[in-house]
């Protein structure tokens, strides 16, 4: 995968550290697929405060591109 500007700067901002977003991807605990080509991958993080991290995947690019990283909760 690769990765966009857009989501370093979200990660910096909103604190979210880069080994939540491997483990998110890696064992997601939902996985949304939109019509616009993203995939919506969602894990709770026991360490920060069981808040939801949510990594969006855009897979039409070659290889997949990921594009931002949020907190919910």
């Amino acid at each position: 995968m690769i990765y966009s500007r857009h989501f370093f700067e979200m990660l910096k901002e909103r604190e979210i550290k880069i080994e939540w977003v491997e483990l998110c991807l890696s064992y997601p605990d939902k996985t949304d697929y939109h019509k616009n080509g993203t995939v919506h991958y969602l894990k709770v993080i026991e360490a920060f405060g069981n808040r939801i991290l949510r990594v969006i995947v855009n897979n039409q690019f070659d290889p997949p591109k990921i594009i931002t990283a949020s907190i919910e909760g």
